[in-house]
């Protein structure tokens, strides 16, 4: 199998991670010491990237290299270092249609947050 490697999907890759974590394009440019419009530029594939700004880019968001360059995500051995919840909810959220798989993590969010907030109370 050859793996190519598309600025545009790239691009997409990081801007849905960046969103995920609620995260502005200015703060996540500031953090990794590039202009916001190259960041803006990277997440549309109209530019490439150094391999410093892949790695800072890939530091920050948590994401591996080869899942920024080539969309690859989890290798049978990754899998095995996770908890089979979590390779459960991986499995879940790659077989619902994208905006519900949004709605989903919007849900997560929310319930993580109340249960910080549940915290915080008691």
């Amino acid at each position: 199998m050859k793996l190519q490697y598309n600025r545009i999907e790239a691009g997409e890759r990081i801007r849905r991670k960046r969103q995920l974590l609620n995260m502005t394009q200015d703060t996540a440019s500031d953090k990794i010491g590039i202009s916001p419009k190259y960041f803006a530029d990277i997440e549309r594939g109209s530019c490439g990237m150094s391999i410093e700004t892949l790695i800072s880019i890939g530091t920050l968001l948590d994401m591996s290299l080869d899942y920024i360059i080539y969309g690859k995500t989890y290798d049978e051995d990754e899998n095995k270092k996770h908890s089979d919840e979590f390779v459960a909810i991986l499995s879940l959220m790659d077989n619902i249609p994208e905006n519900k798989r949004q709605y989903a993590l919007r849900m997560l969010q929310l319930q993580m947050e109340s249960w910080d907030l549940e915290s915080l109370i008691q």
